[in-house]
């Protein structure tokens, strides 16, 4: 009864700016509805034992993310105390998903685990039969209004599995690893991509894959959807804009002979990455032309996310944390942390919460 009346309140507690997940819908649109401190201030910080690679999730009081130690970790969002944490078996690079009261989160001993939100305990664990590095989705099955838990292995399948049980459901197999989110588009569809150098359309209703989008390279982050139309960067230097439903390339952008590791934010006008020739690029979302671009001294992994008010949010392998105009990529703010950020912000309730390469999470208020 206690736990139940934990998750209730929980539950309530619950902000509409919240970011429960990798980019922070299903869509993966990397848009928050929250705006970004005018002037940074460092609320907290929290010193786990490894690197934090992936990003952290944010629901209602609570921050979720997991560590190379294979620790998932809980804090308070005010105070940055743990309140609860879940050792698993290998290193953790996907970002939680909060749904429903559950944490759910792969690890790279191959399973996605289910966990409480209130206090951390296991309700089921699924085992693929290789290492989970990619963040789960979720989507409801056209057929009911039962969740679907969606994420990819490094055993080449891509499952649909049971919110209540961790039963499997079904899958798709694809023929390499699986490194990205699936986004899940208005229409039924999950796109995910990995390194057989794909974009996979998965339906969901028919539960088979529909076709496949040649990337031309290693795909090593997720794509953004908009109505029909999905974003991505690949290994082949370039970035691309597909027709989900039709396989066809409205346009592809190359600049510079570096990669695209960063998982684009999207808008009605723009398209931002982030890139390995240490640059945020933003491009126009119809035509694929640079609009502008912001550079800083190390790669850019960190994937944006654009804020209410306009600002980008991004870190770099420099050690500092960015915030740039999104219409302009005039620089508003930096803050060096001091160590590599290949992991990306999550950005709710008018706060910043991002990890570091030396094991440290920061949360940013305004002054």
């Amino acid at each position: 009864m206690k736990t139940l009346i934990t998750v209730l309140a929980l539950a309530a507690t619950a902000f509409a700016d919240d970011w429960p997940m990798h980019r922070g819908s299903p869509t993966l649109h990397g848009r928050s509805e929250s705006a970004a401190p005018a002037k940074p201030k460092l609320k907290w910080t929290f010193k786990a034992t490894k690197p934090v690679v992936g990003g952290a999730a944010i629901a209602g009081d609570r921050v979720f993310f997991g560590d190379n130690e294979g620790i998932i970790h809980c804090l308070g969002l005010s105070d940055g105390k743990e309140l609860w944490s879940k050792k698993t078996e290998s290193m953790i690079e996907a970002v939680p998903l909060i749904l429903d009261g559950v944490c759910y989160v792969g690890a790279a001993d191959g399973r996605l685990y289910a966990l409480d939100v209130a206090d951390g305990k296991q309700r089921w664990a699924f085992e693929t039969g290789d290492k989970i590095l990619a963040s789960a989705s979720w989507a409801k099955d056209p057929a009911s209004d039962k969740k679907w838990i969606l994420v990819g292995s490094y055993d080449f399948n891509f499952y649909a599995v049971d919110t209540a049980t961790g039963k499997e459901l079904w899958k798709v197999e694809t023929e390499n690893f699986i490194n990205s989110t699936p986004a899940v588009t208005p229409a039924g569809l999950a796109l995910f991509g990995g390194c057989d150098a794909q974009m996979h359309v998965v339906s969901l209703k028919e539960r088979k894959e529909l076709r496949k989008l040649d990337a031309e390279a290693y795909v090593p982050g997720s794509a953004a959807a908009l109505g029909d139309m999905v974003y991505f960067g690949s290994d082949s230097r370039k970035v691309y804009a597909f027709d989900a439903q039709t396989g066809t390339a409205a346009w592809t952008y190359r600049d510079r002979s570096f990669s695209y590791f960063s998982s684009p934010a999207i808008s009605e006008e723009i398209v931002l990455i982030g890139g390995r020739d240490k640059r945020l690029h933003c491009l126009d979302r119809k035509t694929g032309e640079a609009r502008w671009t912001f550079a800083t001294r190390g790669d850019v992994d960190s994937s944006p996310v654009l804020c209410k008010d306009g600002a980008v949010v991004f870190g770099s392998m420099d050690g500092r944390l960015y915030c740039v105009e999104s219409a302009t990529g005039k620089e508003r703010w930096r803050y060096e942390v001091g160590s590599d950020i290949p992991s990306s912000p999550a950005v709710a309730q008018g706060l910043i919460v991002i990890g570091a390469q030396d094991g440290s999470v920061y949360c940013f208020g305004s002054e």
